[in-house]
């Protein structure tokens, strides 16, 4: 019997136990949203990526709603109508219900249990087109909703109680992004330079909300740059939220290709594994 199947044992300790059984190489597998099985360890494959920001969608691999007895879910309004209602007991109320759906859909075998969501980035510029997708341009506002979409979705843990978490729930994209294509701009190469009060009076209040009070399990760092280097190699704003936020005990995860395009688009490093050190150091 291995220490990582013994449910009675601290979450930390299962995940360090399992850690200590892997090879290299089986490491290396786990490093992408589709992540390997191990055999050996009767560990299965899984599928990180799923979504749920106004409801299950199958836009991540995550979900399917062809392979099972599901073959759809709710889907609630957007989020910045949702967030309009100013009603911090209705946006828990439409997490707990996507959670709930999205847990039925996991024992079905239709769905995984990790959702990336909530889209809590600062909707300050109005031709980003996915504006739609967080809760507006007010980062008070954006903060609450945040920490009720994540308490509601990932139950009783959520909630600051120790239990187990119905889902994982992910904060994204950290920091300071709100561009998709504009003219010269784009996503994959976009620096966003920010000044010390616009960061601490704008963009990071909601992701702090999100891990402090909303005890949300996962934080997804952005494409862009920030201030010249890219968001998921800036190893001193990743260590911040676990020095001086307690995001202790939890995961970041990049966003799809984020890493890939250090190298590839922004020529940041000089190859992609460099690109792989440079994240992996940071954080």
């Amino acid at each position: 019997t291995y220490a990582f199947c013994d449910a009675s044992l601290p979450f930390p300790v299962r995940a360090r136990a399992l850690v200590s059984l892997l090879t290299l190489d089986e490491k290396i597998a786990q490093l992408s949203n589709t992540a390997a099985g191990v055999p050996r360890l009767g560990v299965p494959p899984y599928e990180w990526w799923s979504e749920s920001l106004h409801g299950l969608a199958d836009n991540g691999p995550g979900v399917n709603f062809s392979s099972g007895p599901v073959a759809a879910a709710t889907i609630f309004p957007q989020v910045i109508l949702s967030a309009a209602a100013f009603n911090r007991s209705l946006w828990r109320a439409v997490a707990e219900a996507v959670a709930v759906e999205a847990r039925a859909m996991h024992n079905a075998g239709q769905a995984g249990l990790t959702y990336w969501a909530p889209n809590i980035n600062v909707f300050r510029d109005p031709r980003w087109g996915r504006g739609q997708e967080t809760p507006g341009e007010d980062p008070a506002m954006i903060a609450a909703y945040s920490v009720e979409y994540v308490k509601g979705f990932q139950g009783e843990y959520g909630d600051g109680r120790e239990g187990r978490m119905m889902l994982s729930a992910c904060c994204k994209h950290y920091i300071a992004y709100d561009l998709e294509k504009w003219g010269k701009f784009a996503r994959y190469t976009f620096n966003a330079e920010v000044n010390a009060q616009d960061f601490e009076d704008t963009y990071e209040p909601p992701f702090k909300s999100c891990i402090q009070e909303g005890r949300a399990s996962c934080l997804m760092c952005s494409y862009n740059q920030v201030n010249g280097v890219p968001a998921c190699a800036r190893k001193d704003l990743l260590q911040k939220i676990r020095d001086e936020w307690g995001f202790k005990g939890r995961y970041i995860v990049s966003d799809c290709d984020a890493v890939a395009i250090i190298h590839e688009n922004q020529t940041y490093t000089s190859s992609d594994e460099d690109s792989v050190a440079i994240v992996l150091k940071a954080g």
